[in-house]
């Protein structure tokens, strides 16, 4: 095939398909508006009327104007052959491409994948609050591992009150004195604050209890089937709660009750006079006493250094839920839903691909043309038009020739024909072939 076949083939198929052209891109721009229109629906507050109204205008605007820049474009930026004109459009293609996607795009993703973007949103909020749960729990039960200690040092301040009670074996004189009355005492005041902890380790497992039902009410509203808005609300209310668990939780910490009754163990320590008998017993009851507060401040530190160990550790934060609307949550979750995000914007951009295919196309079309041979080209009316010039530049060649020469020329004019001008003929079958043939009969 020539040249000129390709030439004219593109140009008949480009107006051939200008009608589908222009359909496809109105079929684009009224999907883009309906996806806009259902997802701008779940941002705007008031009457029902007003919502519809109000959402309906700006997806006819989005349409719109979609259809219009894209026609535009297909228009005119398949004609510029200029550079600077061609890089111009362009740019005006990539800014207006921008601004699509910033008022239809995403909200044609909320539309899509809105539901599935809040379930999401659910789900990880759930997960946050199962953490803290946790932390708060790990946290309360940090404390309780302070109790051994606290009934180990008890038991040891038991025991020697005993021995002493029955053999003595501090002062070397058995019986119920200054001594055993002090251990007692120690011994007493431990057993006090291991009741404590265990309480508090009694609040805390009724406590995660608690929570632990209300994560699990919030698991049944994430993968509860239905609309997503009523059971939002409801894992509203559960998180509310939960909180308060959770803050309750961080209240029932024992560390900072340990901490004060162990700078009460030293700093409250009251020694009872020695009661002796004998001058050197109460100074035996002396000595021990002063062992027995030795022995209390050594271990009043070490519950302190505990407590504060426990008490250094970084508290859980309150968290409070908040929840999005369906385009909020598409935005926030933008990288799980990917796809849909594709399909929102190719809704959108997918004319481009149609601007670049004309573009291609007429620029094929006009580098087609410009190889065709002139010859090729040529119209009848400009042969006829070339065949008249040749004529008058043949006669006026002669009438050059006779004014140098008007003798020679007279005398040979019996021996000189005058050079016919070329005969046009019509082409057989034409109009100007049938009336020549009428001339000629």
């Amino acid at each position: 095939m020539n040249r000129t076949g390709t030439g004219a083939q593109i140009r008949a198929g480009i107006a051939n398909l200008e009608t589908a052209t222009h359909f496809a891109l109105a079929t684009l721009a009224l999907a883009s508006g309906v996806y806009t229109y259902l997802g701008v629906r779940s941002l705007l507050d008031g009457t029902t009327t007003q919502i519809f109204l109000a959402a309906v205008v700006y997806a006819s605007a989005v349409s719109v104007g979609i259809y219009i820049f894209w026609a535009y474009l297909m228009r005119f930026l398949p004609l510029i052959r200029e550079t600077a004109g061609r890089l111009m459009l362009l740019a005006v293609m990539a800014l207006g491409s921008a601004m699509i996607i910033a008022m239809s795009s995403w909200l044609n993703a909320a539309a899509l994948a809105g539901s599935a973007a809040l379930e999401q949103h659910l789900a990880v909020t759930l997960e946050e609050y199962a953490g803290d749960l946790d932390r708060a729990h790990q946290r309360a039960l940090s404390s309780q591992s302070l109790l051994p200690d606290v009934q180990r040092a008890s038991e040891r301040f038991s025991r020697l009150a005993d021995e002493e009670r029955r053999e003595g074996a501090l002062t070397g004189t058995s019986g119920s004195g200054s001594v055993v009355q002090l251990l007692g005492q120690m011994s007493a005041q431990l057993d006090e604050l291991g009741n404590s902890i265990v309480q508090s380790r009694e609040r805390t497992s009724a406590l995660f209890e608690t929570g632990s039902e209300h994560l699990a009410s919030m698991r049944e509203l994430v993968s509860a089937p239905g609309a997503v808005a009523p059971r939002a609300d409801s894992f509203a209310e559960q998180a509310v709660a939960l909180s308060g668990v959770i803050a309750a939780l961080q209240e029932t910490s024992i560390a900072p009750s340990v901490r004060r009754a162990a700078e009460d163990l030293s700093m409250g320590f009251i020694a009872p006079v020695a009661d002796g008998s004998s001058a050197e017993l109460a100074s035996r009851q002396d000595r021990v006493m002063t062992t027995v507060r030795a022995a209390v401040d050594a271990q009043s530190a070490a519950l302190a250094q505990a407590a504060d160990d426990i008490l250094a550790e970084p508290k859980v934060e309150s968290r409070r839920f908040v929840p999005l609307s369906s385009a909020e949550a598409v935005i926030r979750y933008a990288g799980d839903f990917v796809p849909s995000w594709a399909g929102a914007i190719s809704i959108d951009l997918l004319p481009a691909v149609l601007v670049f295919v004309l573009a291609i196309a007429h620029r094929s079309m006009r580098r087609e043309a410009g190889a065709m041979d002139a010859a090729e080209m040529i119209t009848a009316a400009e042969m006829m038009r070339s065949v008249d010039i040749y004529r008058r530049m043949t006669e006026q060649i002669h009438a050059a020739d006779h004014a140098e020469d008007p003798a020679e020329d007279a005398g040979e004019t019996e021996h000189r024909t005058e050079p016919a001008p070329p005969v046009l003929r019509p082409v057989p079958g034409s109009k100007g072939d049938a009336d020549g043939a009428k001339g000629t009969g």
